[in-house]
């Protein structure tokens, strides 16, 4: 039972809401994280492409823009303490046609305003000889070095387990309902119970301006759900391209990317639907035909290769073009809202971000002098598996090469998947070409009394 409040309640544990807990923990908080899903990272954080972006294209001086470059520098600062994965592969903007070619020169003058000075122009020679599979009838292009690939997930579960390490608490299948403020103390009802604490922040993402309301009474913008969908193909096309193909941009998304995943894969994507729904993260197969075939078009040898998985994500786009993070002094709330696509990039800027605007309000903690570091996941199909190593007891999913050990760790460790999506996050199991077919009735087995959602009853 709750004896005092909490220094600090963060709502949401999408990969922003993470990082929150983890930088406001490290500084000395006491944190708690309320989640209404049964997991970690799923809603807008389960379903992104996995860039970590410079911000070479963010709008030059918008609180985006600051926050990539803050979480940018921060993610390659502490990666390898965390052993989070870093695919230092670099990226290229490409134009297709003469009126895509003519934007180049002002995306490259934004990126440099941006401080990225590592953008060149390249010649259509150039680009073919870095990329000879790409298709022979692109213009020209720019190239990004300091672009990576990482991994859409361990860099999220990194942060809040690091955070539950040094003494926060996460509370899941907590739906804020309502919230009150008085004398100094938010009260905060949810469907697991009620939580004080002396600060709120508000990162529940999709739901941010519901929260909003529940909150405070109002919301000062609107989500629109912006769904992105994804064609991933099987392994043999990582082989085909080395750098993130990205194309030039326009005002309402990055457009299609081509690229390698962390796990291995090339993926297409993503669309850029708007739509009132927060939950539907359905594909459709029109779409995904139609990716393919952009994909092809730039990629002809995509044609060859096999599609082993398609997703969907959604992005809390708002009607303001900038992220929406506002500070409610009056009543120790922060709201963090409309962080679109590049959240991922951005998560530990934003959480700086909002340690100094309650440092500015006289908020101040003692930083923890020696903070734990937990083991990390390991996904990366680039940098050392389990499987590699001795002891790992076999492979239960011979196509992902997942361990029993693996599975046994994350299991039994500080933060339990509840379901078999939440299992997948954390150890890659069924997410190959089998999609389980070979090693569900295994897993069935391990998992037996260990998942809120037996594995039979999951329909994901």
């Amino acid at each position: 039972m709750q004896t005092k409040p909490y220094d600090i309640a963060v709502i949401g544990a999408g990969v922003v809401g993470c990082a929150m807990a983890r930088r406001f923990t490290l500084d000395g908080a006491r944190v708690v994280v309320i989640e209404k899903s049964l997991e970690v990272l799923d809603g807008a954080s389960k379903g992104n492409s996995a860039i970590l972006h410079t911000g070479f294209d963010a709008p030059p001086g918008s609180l985006e823009q600051q926050c990539i470059n803050a979480g940018y520098l921060e993610y390659l600062d502490i990666a390898e303490r965390l052993s989070l994965p870093v695919l230092k592969c670099g990226a290229m903007v490409l134009a297709w046609n003469e009126e895509q070619l003519s934007q180049l020169p002002a995306l490259i003058e934004k990126a440099h305003r941006n401080g990225v000075a590592d953008v060149t122009m390249l010649t259509r020679q150039q680009i073919l000889q870095r990329e000879p599979k790409l298709a022979p009838h692109l213009c020209g292009g720019f190239e990004v070095s300091g672009e990576s690939l990482i991994d859409p997930w361990t860099s999220a579960h990194m942060y809040i387990l690091q955070a539950l390490a040094n003494g926060a608490e996460l509370v899941r299948g907590a739906e804020v309902v309502e919230g009150k403020f008085a004398q100094g103390v938010w009260t905060l009802r949810t469907t697991a119970g009620e939580f004080c604490a002396s600060h709120v922040i508000n990162c529940a993402g999709l739901y941010g301006d519901v929260v909003d309301e529940r909150l405070m009474g109002r919301r000062d913008f609107t989500v629109t759900p912006r769904k992105g969908q994804f064609v991933v193909f099987d392994r043999p096309a990582s082989e085909l391209v080395s750098s993130i193909i990205l194309p030039v941009p326009t005002k309402t998304t990055k457009g299609v990317v081509i690229c390698r995943t962390i796990f291995g894969n090339v993926l297409v994507g993503p669309t850029a639907e708007d739509q009132q729904s927060r939950t539907d993260v359905s594909t459709d197969r029109d779409a995904l035909l139609a990716l393919r075939d952009k994909g092809v078009a730039m990629l002809p040898d995509l044609a060859d290769c096999e599609i082993t998985a398609t997703y969907a994500g959604l992005r809390p786009a708002t009607e303001h073009q900038d992220y929406q993070i506002r500070q409610h002094a009056a009543c120790n709330a922060v709201t963090v809202g409309g962080i679109r696509s590049t959240g991922l990039s951005s998560a530990l800027g934003i959480a700086r971000h909002v340690t100094e605007l309650l440092a500015q309000t006289g908020v101040q903690f003692t930083a923890l002098p020696d903070p734990v570091i937990p083991d990390a996941d390991r996904l990366s199909n680039y940098h050392p598996r389990d499987w590699e190593t001795a002891g790992n007891c076999g492979i239960v999913c011979h196509c992902e090469l997942v361990t029993r050990r693996e599975l046994e760790r994350v299991l039994d460790g500080p933060m339990p998947p509840a379901t078999l999506s939440g299992l997948k996050r954390r150890t890659r199991v069924t997410m190959g070409r089998c999609q389980g077919f070979y090693c569900l009735a295994e897993l069935a087995q391990i998992t037996k009394d260990r998942l809120m959602h037996p594995i039979e009853c999951e329909n994901d």
